[in-house]
């Protein structure tokens, strides 16, 4: 077999021949860059259609504690539970599991503290979950941060 290299630029120009050809009104699908990869998805127009056709009631949604500990592992990643426990100040099993179960988080290992626990990160799937390419694209924590305990008015 022969091995060659196709040129950055003729994979990025098919891409966007892809791309173009699908965001025409002629299709209920369009590609999209997430993940670090590209996916056909539903355009949203279509959802609610698509939805019905396969009998599919309603999208299942994190819990606000599931959704919390994710955030805390995404942001602190790779973290242990006892931290995350300590940021969220109560019991985190469930939500770990349950996260593991649906797979947005994945153990990174163990830690090398006393009692070496497991340590966690997010997932490739998270980033599928989410529609976003890498950790980077997260909102700031500085744009969550409120200024609760301040005094007097902005000058």
């Amino acid at each position: 077999m022969f091995e060659t290299e196709v040129p950055e630029k003729d994979i990025s120009d098919a891409l966007k021949s892809v791309s173009d050809k699908y965001s025409s009104d002629n299709y209920a699908f369009h590609l999209i860059k997430s993940g670090g990869g590209y996916q056909f998805l539903t355009k949203p127009a279509y959802q609610a259609s698509i939805s019905i056709l396969l009998k599919q009631q309603s999208i299942k949604r994190l819990s606000t504690s599931a959704l919390e500990t994710l955030s805390i592992i995404a942001y602190k990643q790779p973290v242990a539970k006892t931290d995350v426990e300590q940021i969220r100040g109560v019991n985190c099993d469930y939500s770990i599991q349950k996260l593991l179960d649906k797979g947005l988080i994945e153990i990174r290992g163990k830690a090398t503290t006393v009692g070496r626990p497991i340590i966690y990160g997010t997932s490739a799937l998270f980033m599928d979950y989410f529609g976003i390419n890498s950790l980077s694209e997260l909102p700031s924590l500085k744009d969550f941060v409120t200024e609760a305990n301040a005094i007097g008015e902005e000058g």
